[in-house]
């Protein structure tokens, strides 16, 4: 198992701000110069709220967002006409690259076959999804979504039936989509609200716990409450940066989880970059549900959970519950012809363990290639790497829990390298500093970045802005 790093009073670089801020203003100006046609775009969006699709989309380091033109295989072209090489692919919804032919084809089939887009009937498809995942992730039985998000709430509200116990347990500064319940934070070791929480339906307190990640002796004092029907976590934390567990940490969770009568939901939706299945696969973990979404149906809205064969059990025995009709678990389109064809073209011809394998390869020479730039420059920053996926963290060694990492964030710091990396053709998840591969990616795709990388340290520490 990967170890997170050694002594924990890590120290943050110096930077001279005023270098940077002007830094910045020149690679913005050359962004705003390049891309004429996707800021007149993002002007016109007057109907959007935010003028934007969603509002995340405004996590904008050039000022406005690229508008995508076309998008296939690892590289993806805005409306400017520049192409770049895209290691965000979608934060890990287009793991399996842009338009993965098998997919494609699959829901080209179904569409013009007379196949139906949706339809409240069962496909053969949605068996041989169900048997993939068992056999990948270990659990034996499964139902879908359209997103993890959902997948996550509908997996607590069995966890909350099954136990007749109210709360959810949450890792501080964890990412489970929208779920109200896992914005609950540590604050100077107190538990609060996420900062930024919108308008939330009750107060997080009184549906969560919470405790840090990497931290057994916190998870132990919260599980004692007694109160707490599954702990949901990643099993390593991501949307803050790349945060490994430590050694023996997954075992305790697990073994504190069955002391206290608590399930533990592993969240796969980010982690399943650590290989064909996921982290639970990779590490040998045995939780008793599983979610996961975006990436399984390349690119089509897909979500999944799956259960033991013991809880299984226990939902279908309980008369009481309704899994039916209105009872707060599934959806209309959930599980719908298309996605399930995406699904099985996807895990069956496209994220095959020969992918991966040529994934984590291509990740461990941009790993090796970030941390060699990183270490010419005398920068006291980490690198980690989960798989396909890797991030650096401006501190040193890499943060062990997810509040030490929301500490060594650097807004202005990332918006300089972000619109660095895109003004010089390659595009990072926009909220961090995850790069991903694909199937497609090639070694000058990462190399691409690498050099970009190391140009954007070398500018940087030559006009003096580390002392």
């Amino acid at each position: 198992m990967p170890q997170a790093g050694g002594n924990r009073a890590y120290t943050r670089r110096m930077i001279d701000r005023n270098v940077l801020n002007r830094l910045i203003e020149r690679e913005r100006a050359d962004f705003v110069a390049r891309n004429p046609r996707s800021a007149a775009a993002y002007e016109d969006a007057t109907s959007l709220f935010g003028r934007v699709p969603m509002t995340w989309m405004n996590k904008r380091a050039g000022g406005f967002p690229l508008y995508l033109a076309t998008a296939r295989g690892a590289r993806v072209a805005d409306l400017d006409g520049h192409e770049y090489v895209d290691l965000c692919l979608g934060d890990t919804g287009a793991m399996a690259g842009h338009s993965p032919a098998p997919v494609v084809e699959a829901v080209r089939r179904r569409l013009a076959d007379d196949g139906g887009l949706t339809a409240m009937m069962p496909t053969e498809d949605a068996s041989w999804v169900g048997a993939e995942l068992a056999r990948r992730f270990g659990l034996p039985y499964w139902s879908f979504s359209l997103t993890a998000t959902d997948a996550n709430r509908w997996a607590m509200r069995l966890a909350r039936a099954l136990t007749d116990r109210p709360r959810i347990l949450f890792n501080s500064y964890c990412y489970h989509g929208s779920v109200d319940e896992s914005l609950i934070v540590l604050s100077s070791g107190r538990p609060a609200s996420r900062p930024g929480n919108v308008g939330a339906p009750c107060d997080v307190l009184q549906t969560s716990r919470v405790a840090e990640f990497n931290d057994l002796d916190g998870l132990a004092r919260e599980l004692a409450h007694r109160d707490v029907a599954a702990v949901l976590m990643e099993p390593a934390l991501t949307n803050i940066g790349i945060v490994l567990p430590e050694p023996g940490y997954l075992d305790g969770v697990r073994e504190l989880t069955r002391t206290h009568d608590t399930l533990l939901i592993n969240d796969e939706t980010h982690t399943f970059s650590a290989g064909p299945g996921g982290a639970t696969g990779l590490w040998r973990l045995s939780p008793d549900v599983v979610t996961i979404g975006k990436a399984i149906a390349g690119g089509i809205p897909c979500g999944a959970y799956g259960l033991s064969a013991s809880l299984a059990d226990r939902a279908l025995g309980r008369a009481d519950l309704d899994l039916v009709d209105m009872g707060g678990v599934g959806g209309t389109l959930a599980g719908n012809p298309v996605s399930m064809a995406a699904a099985r073209a996807c895990l069956g011809e496209v994220l095959t363990a020969e992918a991966f394998a040529h994934m984590a390869a291509l990740t461990t020479r941009l790993t090796d290639g970030l941390r060699a730039a990183i270490g010419t420059h005398r920068l006291r920053w980490s690198v980690s790497q989960l798989g396909a996926r890797v991030e650096y963290r401006f501190a040193d060694p890499a943060p062990r829990n997810g509040t030490e990492s929301n500490a060594a964030a650097d807004p202005e710091l990332d918006d300089y390298l972000h619109v660095f990396a895109a003004n010089r053709g390659v595009l990072l998840t926009p909220f961090h500093n995850m790069a991903l591969t694909c199937p497609d990616t090639t070694e000058a795709d990462v190399d691409l970045y690498r050099d970009a990388f190391a140009e954007a340290l070398a500018v940087l520490t030559s006009r003096r802005s580390v002392r």
